[in-house]
C-alpha cells in the first residue's frame, strides 16, 4: 500500500483451486508522481480540516477545481514594485 492508502497490489488467480494471492505491480513513474502529488493534497486537506473544519476544506477543493476547470489563475500574480 502506498502512502495515499492506494493499495499497489493486485490479486491473480494462481492455478490452485481458484485462491488467489497477492501480485505485486510496478508504478510507472507518471503514477508515483500523481500518487506524491495525492499525498500532498492529502496533508493541505487534513491541515484545513483541523484548523477551519470540513466545510471549509471541501470547499476550498471544489472551487479550485472550478478554477481549474474554467482556466482560471490559481494564484494572484505579484505586485510590480517599480
Amino acid at each position: 500500500m502506498s502512502k495515499s492508502g492506494i493499495q499497489t497490489t493486485a490479486r491473480a488467480s494462481a492455478g490452485n483451486g481458484g485462491a488467489h494471492s497477492p501480485v505485486q505491480i510496478e508504478l510507472s513513474e507518471e503514477d508515483k508522481s500523481k500518487d506524491a502529488f495525492f499525498v500532498q493534497l492529502a496533508g493541505i486537506a487534513e491541515a484545513m480540516i483541523a484548523k477551519h473544519g470540513k466545510d471549509f476544506a471541501m470547499g476550498t477543493l471544489v472551487l479550485t477545481a472550478r478554477f481549474i476547470a474554467e482556466d482560471k489563475p490559481l494564484t494572484k500574480p505579484a505586485a510590480s514594485h517599480s
